[in-house]
Order: C-alpha cells, then structure tokens, then sequence
C-alpha cells in the first residue's frame, strides 16, 4: 500500500485510512456509481469525498505499477498544481494506491466536497435556466484563463465543471475528474478550440462563447467560431459513430 496526505490532514491520517479500508460498508454514496464509485465521509467537520476508481484491466494494473501514474496520484497532483496556478478545484486531501503481485490493484483519491449551485450540464441541457448567458460567458472566460496558463483540460466536458454562485451575477468555477490533463508552456489556437468541442452540441451557445471568447483573446470572432463549430461537429459525429457501434456489438442485451 502507497499513500499521501495533504498536509492540512496528516493528524487525521487513521481516520482516513479506516475510510479508505472500510469503503465498501461505510460512506454515502454520491452520483451513480457507474465506473467509478464516490462516497461521501464526514471528517472533523469536513465533508470528503472519496473516488473509488474502477479496478483496472491486466495491462493496465502492470502499467500503472511500473510505467505511469495512477488516475488517482494525478488527480492529487493535478488539483494541487492547478491550486497552485489560482485554478479552483476541490482541495485535494489524499490518495492511496493498493498493490498485488501482478500490479495496482485498487486506488482511491480524496478531496473535500464541494456542494455547488449547477454544472455546465445544465446550460445544455435547460436552455432558459436562470442567468443563463451570462453564466456562459463567465465560463467561456474562465476557461481562457485555463488555456492562457497551459492548461489542457482533456476532460473539458458538460459534467466537469462544478459552478457555484459567489455573489450576485458572479460566478466560481471549479474542476474535477483530473486524472487526464496536460500542461503546456503556450497553448496553439487550434489546441485552444479542440479544447473547447466536447461541451455542447447547440449552435447557440457555440455563437456565444465564440463571441465572449473573442472578446478576451482579441482572435477573430468568425474564425473562433468556423473552427469551434467544425470541431464541435466532428466530435458529435465520432461520439454518435461510437454509441451506434457499442449498439450494435451489444444487439443481444
């Protein structure tokens, strides 16, 4: 067993230990479950948050013993380095790997939850929720400031981006699901839009964030949104291509 702690909880380490090993019996549980499991631990007046990551396939339990780093060391890594560029993401706590003979066996990444007010999601899918644009346009903002200081969010989708409302008409963005990121030392315009396309699929809020995006980085709005749109367009096609094979490689469920 490897683990590391943040050091705001190293005199709690026991309990979070006893957490971790008690996963499966004890905590409450968040979202659905699906791949990756997440249970709520309250934790001397902290709410935590811990992600159970799914049990990886053989070549990936050797590779993540000998060649690269667990999803949930980089999600620890990750959040502290973006912390550390003034990025919000919940305050990372700890992580721990188990180990078999073969390789990793399970992992676990702990952060203090953070109860937030919507996710992008909900600009997609509620077309008239409430500050609606404005909401965009700080988001479109925010995520120029990721691109400015490097920061490739490969994970940039509808469900990763937690907003919470900081006062009236202002908004706070946070990141989560980090284990896939780059960093860079500048970010190519081509990167900046390919970075962009896997948040929604309505023309109008690509419109939108072309306009806000232009606004900030002094790039011309029609070639923002020629090249946002293409790539939106193209990602939309290979992610249905994908759902129609999954479909019918699965035609007998």
């Amino acid at each position: 067993m490897k683990y590391v702690l943040a050091p705001s909880v190293k005199l709690m380490e026991d309990k979070i230990l006893l957490f971790i090993s008690d996963f499966k019996t004890s905590g409450k549980l968040f979202g659905d479950g699906k791949r990756n499991i997440i249970k709520l631990f309250e934790l001397e007046g902290i709410t935590m948050n811990i992600k159970s990551f799914k049990i990886p396939n053989l070549i990936n339990k050797i590779a993540y013993r000998y060649f690269r780093k667990s999803k949930a060391r980089r999600s620890f890594e990750y959040a502290t380095l973006l912390l550390e560029k003034e990025i919000g993401t919940p305050q990372p706590l700890a992580y721990l790997e188990n180990y078999n003979w073969i390789g990793l066996k399970d992992s676990y990444y702990a952060s203090e939850h953070l109860e937030c007010n919507l996710t992008y999601r909900e600009l997609v899918e509620i077309p008239d929720y409430p500050d609606h644009e404005n909401i965009l346009r700080q988001f479109t903002r925010f995520s120029y400031s990721l691109h400015q200081k490097g920061i490739e969010f490969k994970d940039h989708s509808p469900g990763n981006t937690l907003i919470k409302k900081s006062a009236e008409g202002q908004y706070d963005f946070f990141l989560v699901d980090l284990n896939r990121m780059n960093f860079h030392e500048e970010m190519s315009f081509e990167l900046r839009m390919k970075n962009l396309c896997r948040l929604t699929p309505v023309k109008e809020m690509v419109e939108v964030m072309s306009n806000e995006y232009a606004k900030v980085s002094g790039e011309s709005e029609d070639l923002i949104f020629e090249t946002l749109w293409k790539y939106t367009a193209d990602f939309q096609e290979r992610f249905h291509r994908k759902k129609r094979l999954k479909k019918k490689l699965k035609f007998w469920k």
